[in-house]
């Protein structure tokens, strides 16, 4: 499956568990850890676990499996690496803080619009 709609793919997952300011950063010109971020908002620590256990889990069932996962301890920002299609899923206060846009500022990036 081609990144960008692997991306698209996880955005709908992201947005059926309520996750919201969703974000797509395009690093392929940028650098080599990742094709792109998935960068999404949870409200709280239950939320970003929901998320993240959504997304892995329908993924597994499809046979894609990611080849790392952090973030699971504190719930703050969970990491789901899928090799070219990083996923950030942050607490707002966590994302405020780290920035990541900012941080790769230079990337294109496309924003996908709320549900509602």
């Amino acid at each position: 499956m081609d990144s960008l709609k692997f991306c698209y793919k996880i955005t709908e997952l992201i947005k059926s568990k309520k996750g919201y300011d969703i974000r797509i950063l395009d690093l392929r010109k940028l650098s080599s850890i990742a094709d792109y971020f998935v960068i999404c908002s949870a409200d709280s620590e239950r939320q970003v676990k929901a998320i993240a256990d959504e997304i892995d889990r329908k993924l597994t069932e499809q046979g894609i499996k990611n080849s790392h996962k952090e973030g699971y301890e504190a719930l703050n920002w969970v990491l789901l690496d899928y090799f070219d299609v990083v996923v950030h899923i942050f607490r707002v206060e966590a994302r405020n803080y780290y920035n990541l846009e900012r941080l790769w500022g230079d990337a294109p990036a496309i924003t996908i619009k709320d549900n509602g």
